[in-house]
């Protein structure tokens, strides 16, 4: 269990990282170019590293179900999502959102047991909880510094 969350900070800091990178990118392109800029990238890096980590077996795609192999596309709107979200609320703001709602899917997949997913009971707890991370958005957003009157 460490490991996984010590991996899912890392992921969560990484994708932090990229998001500034992906928005600087786009500063300098259009959000195509930086779409097609970043996942280039990351196809030739992903692909360098997996040949190095699992050699000839990178490319051995074995029971692997048709309407996987469109997980790119998705990742397309990921890319330029992010990037005009960020664009128009701020880097902040932007992922908060993105986070709950990324929460708020995995919770409903989790509890309906779609995608091939094991079904998880869906909670009350789990409900609050995703509504807790709502309000703390919300508070976030407008609850700047109130300037005392002398």
């Amino acid at each position: 269990m460490l490991v996984g969350l010590s991996m899912a900070l890392i992921a969560g800091s990484f994708l932090s990282l990229q998001n500034i990178f992906n928005t600087k990118v786009n500063e300098h392109t259009g959000s195509w170019a930086a779409t097609t800029l970043i996942l280039g990238m990351g196809f030739i890096a992903s692909l360098i590293i997996g040949f190095i980590v699992e050699g000839g077996d990178l490319l051995v795609f074995q029971n692997m179900k048709t309407w996987y192999w469109f997980s790119g596309f998705i990742g397309v709107g990921v890319v330029t999502c992010l990037i005009q979200g960020i664009k128009l609320l701020g880097p902040t703001y932007a992922i908060s959102i993105v986070l709950t709602s990324q929460l708020c899917f995995a919770l409903l997949w989790d509890s309906l047991g779609w995608l091939g997913l094991e079904q998880v009971p869906f909670s009350l707890q789990k409900l609050l909880g995703v509504l807790i991370i709502i309000g703390g958005i919300i508070v976030f957003k407008f609850g700047g510094e109130r300037v005392a009157v002398k």
